[in-house]
């Protein structure tokens, strides 16, 4: 980039300009526009290299607390799952969506999806993506659709012992939870009894 600087050069010839560069690091040319005036523009593309060192880099993934098929880690969410998938993937769901939806109605659209198409995991592998979105974990042992395709209770399973271990009770719903971490939050610590201290 050039900055102008206007120099007089007798009457009736009117104000010509000088350029001076400016320090940009990118090189610069004068352009004619036709009619007597000029722009400034650059003499080349800006080096990729520049442009990639102000991308931000990704965001670094965790790994999931269990394994896919550690489903016995937990025998009763395993039991409630093979048995009534609606009812694990509504309360995953509710969590997920940090209580903008209800544990039954998920359950309830769960079950409508299966009933009619068979296919409840394209909706199942949806809030798995959203889970590992909000937590950083990777997309593990391969993408989500292919895992809730094949392995729908399993998935189902994982995650519910994923939220379990970040201190989630999936059986009393979100704002259950809210307000428990919130009274958690509010005790205050125990003093001790002047009396009975030790001398």
């Amino acid at each position: 980039m050039h900055q102008s600087k206007p120099t007089t050069t007798g009457p009736g010839r009117g104000t010509q300009y000088t350029l001076e560069p400016l320090t940009t690091g990118i090189p610069m040319q004068m352009v004619s526009t036709g009619n007597g005036y000029y722009t400034v523009e650059p003499t080349a593309q800006p080096n990729s290299a520049l442009l990639h060192a102000f991308e931000m880099e990704p965001q670094a993934t965790m790994p999931w607390s269990t394994g896919l098929c550690h489903c016995f880690d937990d025998p009763r969410n395993c039991c409630v799952t093979c048995w009534c998938p609606c009812v694990t993937f509504g309360q995953i769901a509710e969590i997920v969506d940090r209580g903008s939806s209800a544990c039954g109605t998920n359950g309830a659209l769960y079950m409508l999806i299966m009933c009619v198409t068979g296919c409840a995991c394209l909706f199942s592998c949806f809030y798995r993506a959203k889970m590992r979105s909000q937590y950083s974990l990777k997309e593990a042992p391969c993408g989500d659709c292919c895992i809730h395709c094949f392995c729908e209770p399993c998935a189902l399973c994982q995650e519910y012992r994923e939220l379990k271990r970040r201190g989630f009770d999936l059986k009393i719903g979100w704002h259950a939870n809210m307000e428990k971490q919130g009274q958690a939050a509010m005790v205050p610590p125990q003093l001790q009894d002047p009396m009975t201290r030790s001398h």
